[in-house]
């Protein structure tokens, strides 16, 4: 099986993300740093707080003359006054500029699986997965990865999407990220910018837009304390998670083509599955969905319960989730709720991706 190659010899787009993946499968976060140009600090590998600034090399083949060039020639000169360790990233590095590397402070990332650094407050030598093992990814959507990315770009239509920003703001492996964006641009539904084509990716999302309900035998009220407290209702800053409405009363609310009355079911997403549990014990389930007076899911992805919304006319005293996801509820009713959908653009804050 082929590996992947990376021609440049200086670090780069391609270089960080293979070791931000790298550290990532140790648990260790490694980032872009914050410093003032001129800095020769490609990434900060931060495990626990331990920040350490690191500079990137890449080479198809480290022997130990090459080693011992990269630390006489590049090492020195990284910075002025304190030295930034030098982190060699290469397809291949010999057991014995592995040994040189490491006896001067520095480390490697050989893309056959192990990467290893030491520092005066950091050492580092474990097993990673090799790069030329690696595959493109047969479906874009696969895994809960997939999904955040995907409804990343249904938010955000307008906005062409970077590996690293994207990876930043979902919290995952630029790798994998940049995985799944190829994917997608490879099935048409991203254009080359990373941009959204058409309604396709709408459409493919909600075909794995599934979560188990929960019937409530009575809904939370959004005025008990104690209950604000013990369900995480998330009541008092939208901007972190919480509950969310969805399906027939937030599309009520946004504007949809149906009615909905008081007294009806009520919809919510949630964060996990501790807060579905403790509202199944508290509020009691119903024996069947005609005698609930309300529904919860854990939300499929993060997005779907942070931020939330709340609307002027909006009707039931909660905060609703992003009509991008009221939406993909809708699509689960191949009748009705698509027949909504066709009718139904959102507001002017929100683009229509159906």
């Amino acid at each position: 099986m082929n590996g992947r190659r990376i021609p440049q010899r200086r670090a780069g787009a391609g270089i960080e993300a293979l070791v931000v993946d790298a550290f990532a499968q140790l648990d260790i976060e490694a980032r872009l740093p914050v410093t003032a140009s001129g800095s020769y600090a490609d990434l900060v590998v931060d495990p626990d707080g331990v920040a350490v600034p690191i500079h990137l090399e890449f080479r198809t083949l480290v022997t130990v003359d090459v080693a011992e060039r990269l630390l006489t020639d590049i090492a020195p000169s990284t910075t002025s006054g304190a030295s930034t360790p030098l982190l060699v990233v290469a397809d291949r590095v010999t057991e014995d500029a592995r040994t040189v590397l490491i006896r001067h402070h520095g480390g490697y990332l050989d893309l056959r699986g192990r990467l290893a650094l030491r520092t005066d407050r950091l050492v580092i030598d474990a097993d990673v997965q090799p790069v030329k093992e690696r595959t493109a990814r047969s479906e874009a959507l696969a895994g809960k990865v997939g999904l955040e990315v995907a409804t990343a770009m249904l938010l955000h239509p307008e906005r062409a999407g970077t590996v690293r920003g994207l990876a930043r703001e979902l919290g995952r492996s630029p790798s994998t990220v940049s995985e799944i964006l190829a994917a997608l641009r490879r099935d048409g539904l991203l254009d080359e910018s990373n941009a959204l084509i058409g309604t396709d990716l709408f459409w493919q999302v909600a075909d794995r837009w599934t979560s188990p309900r929960v019937h409530l035998a009575q809904p939370p009220t959004p005025g008990d304390a104690s209950l604000h407290r013990t369900l995480r209702l998330g009541l008092d800053a939208l901007d972190g998670p919480g509950w969310a409405l969805t399906d027939s009363a937030a599309a009520a609310a946004y504007g949809a083509p149906l009615a909905f009355r008081a007294g009806q079911i009520v919809d919510f997403f949630v964060p996990d599955p501790s807060i579905l549990r403790r509202a199944s014990t508290l509020l009691g389930t119903a024996q069947s969905a005609r005698q609930a007076h309300a529904t919860v899911r854990v939300a499929p992805v993060p997005a779907v319960v942070q931020p939330r919304i709340t609307l002027d006319t909006n009707l039931p005293e909660w905060p609703l989730t992003h009509p991008v996801f009221v939406a993909l509820d809708l699509a689960q009713d191949l009748g009705r709720g698509r027949e909504i959908l066709d009718a139904w653009t959102p507001g002017d804050r929100w683009t229509r991706v159906w």
